[in-house]
């Protein structure tokens, strides 16, 4: 399948779910605040839905808030819904946690494998600091990174598509039919990259299509129909390398 490489010119990928284990992350993240409240009976899947439903409100209420600041809001939010004992320091700590989170093991070979055929692109609903960190963990260098601090908006907002469609084109005279968008999640990415025409890779780590949990994304009701799907980053490569 090395032909399907051959029709485009830019790979962009969604980070946090797709290249950085974020569930992992936060989980890791909320740890703090669960120790200081033993009693709670809250365990990873119902703090993953949470932060999944606290994120998306959060974010659309405030677009131009800068991530580590709605991170720091999202942990208030489920403190304050659960009636969990916590702090203005706890909750900064869990904000400021990006750069902890783990990189799956397949990421870096994956991009690296990856670059030696297209240019590869970050669209991500950061910030430009914490993904710097989270960077360190992917091993190649992108052509280029779009955050939502850059646009002033949050996935799955179109706006957020539409500036990295534009900038592909002016800055790097790649057109749209030759972008292949890899992300993990139907909501953020997936859904609002079909409707602006691009092409699509699923990186369905959660096996949503097999009936697996949503975990930190929001569930979606709309149909998304990627050209690709496949259930990690490294089954991607194999497969458009030819290397099973």
């Amino acid at each position: 399948m090395v032909n399907v490489l051959n029709k485009y010119k830019a790979i962009s990928f969604d980070c946090y779910g797709t290249l950085i284990d974020w569930e992992t992350g936060i989980w890791d993240a909320a740890q703090t605040l669960l120790m200081k409240n033993l009693s709670a009976k809250i365990d990873k899947d119902l703090f993953l839905t949470e932060f999944a439903y606290w994120e998306t409100e959060l974010e659309k209420q405030n677009p131009a808030m800068p991530y580590p600041e709605l991170l720091t809001e999202v942990h208030k939010s489920i403190a304050k819904k659960y009636n969990l004992a916590t702090s203005s320091e706890l909750s900064a700590a869990f904000g400021h946690s990006v750069s902890n989170w783990p990189a799956f093991g397949d990421t870096a070979d994956s991009l690296r494998q990856l670059q030696t055929r297209v240019k590869l692109f970050i669209l991500s609903n950061v910030d430009r600091e914490s993904f710097a960190k989270s960077n360190t963990k992917l091993g190649v260098e992108f052509a280029d990174i779009y955050t939502a601090e850059d646009i002033g908006s949050y996935k799955p907002n179109p706006r957020n598509f539409v500036h990295m469609i534009t900038k592909l084109k002016n800055d790097h005279g790649i057109k749209r039919t030759e972008i292949l968008h890899t992300a993990q999640s139907l909501h953020h990415d997936l859904l609002q990259a079909e409707k602006h025409g691009l092409d699509t890779v699923w990186i369905d780590r959660q096996r949503l299509s097999k009936g697996g949990k949503w975990g930190a994304t929001a569930e979606i009701k709309e149909t998304v129909d990627p050209n690709f799907v496949f259930f990690s980053m490294s089954e991607m490569v194999n497969s458009f390398f030819n290397l099973d």
